[in-house]
């Protein structure tokens, strides 16, 4: 993969170098739905993010997870990765709240938000980009951009200047509608819209799914930026092996159960790994 932000030269400069794009104190607003009371409470000594021995499904249906953790560091990349139907996607629905845990629990920066909605982890500061109709198609870019800032009440202005920044082709097609725009160029929509909201966890469903080889190191480098700015990353990605380039830590995921864990690199340098996931 193209560009500065491939290979292990990047890990060295990594870290909170600019906040302004993040929201530190963001809180839950919204009501809570059934089954769920929108309360939090601390939890010391966790990583910034995990979903903890996550065991559920969707609705009364069989379990999909079965004591699945998922973790990522403050302004770090966690990549999950893994063959058709092992949870993956799942895995990031449930660390979002888009499903119930029968076990486990959530913990987003020393709050234990397992019982918050969609809509309150927003509040606190999660982002979430889904895979397919992640953007408004007969709305203009800037619109969709718009939309992202519907949670805040202060000046986004700035925030939408750092998006133009981080994907210039969006500043030049502002004005277009974003259903007409390249498979990329409705990614990085899609990406800045959940930006808007100035999320401290960034969660990307398959961002790179159905682009050019070109257009997915450009993401990847994009993606790197961001984590560059204190974000944290958490991305399912069928494109294992360039996505655990970039990985601080990779999580392989078979039926809903933790396979392998380790960083990225040394997930690549597995021989068991490279053999049952990455094609040898």
């Amino acid at each position: 993969m193209s560009g500065t932000g491939t290979g292990t030269g990047y890990t060295d400069d990594r870290g909170n170098k600019d906040r302004s794009i993040t929201n530190p104190d963001g809180i839950g607003t919204m009501n809570p739905a059934e089954g769920q009371d929108n309360s939090v409470s601390p939890v010391p000594d966790r990583p910034f993010l995990i979903g903890e021995a996550m065991t559920g499904g969707y609705g009364k249906g069989a379990d999909i997870l079965h004591d699945c953790t998922i973790a990522v560091e403050k302004g770090e990349i966690a990549v999950i990765v893994g063959p058709n139907g092992a949870g993956k996607s799942t895995a990031m629905k449930a660390v979002f709240g888009m499903l119930n845990l029968r076990e486990g629990r959530v913990v987003l920066d020393g709050q234990d938000i397992t019982h918050l909605t969609p809509q309150a982890r927003v509040g606190m500061g999660m982002g979430f980009v889904p895979q397919n109709a992640n953007i408004f198609t007969s709305m203009t870019v800037e619109e969709n951009l718009e939309m992202g800032a519907f949670i805040r009440t202060d000046d986004y202005s700035g925030t939408m200047a750092q998006v133009y920044d981080l994907f210039p082709i969006l500043k030049d097609k502002r004005l277009q509608a974003a259903g007409e725009l390249s498979g990329g160029q409705r990614q990085q929509v899609a990406v800045g819209r959940a930006l808007m909201t100035e999320p401290k966890l960034l969660m990307l469903d398959e961002p790179t799914a159905g682009v050019s080889p070109i257009v997915m190191d450009e993401l990847f480098d994009r993606i790197i930026e961001v984590a560059r700015s204190g974000i944290s990353i958490l991305m399912v990605e069928q494109n294992a092996r360039q996505a655990l380039d970039i990985a601080d830590k990779g999580y392989v995921l078979v039926q809903g159960r933790n396979a392998y864990t380790d960083t990225g690199k040394a997930l690549l340098a597995n021989p068991e790994v490279r053999k049952s996931f990455l094609g040898g």
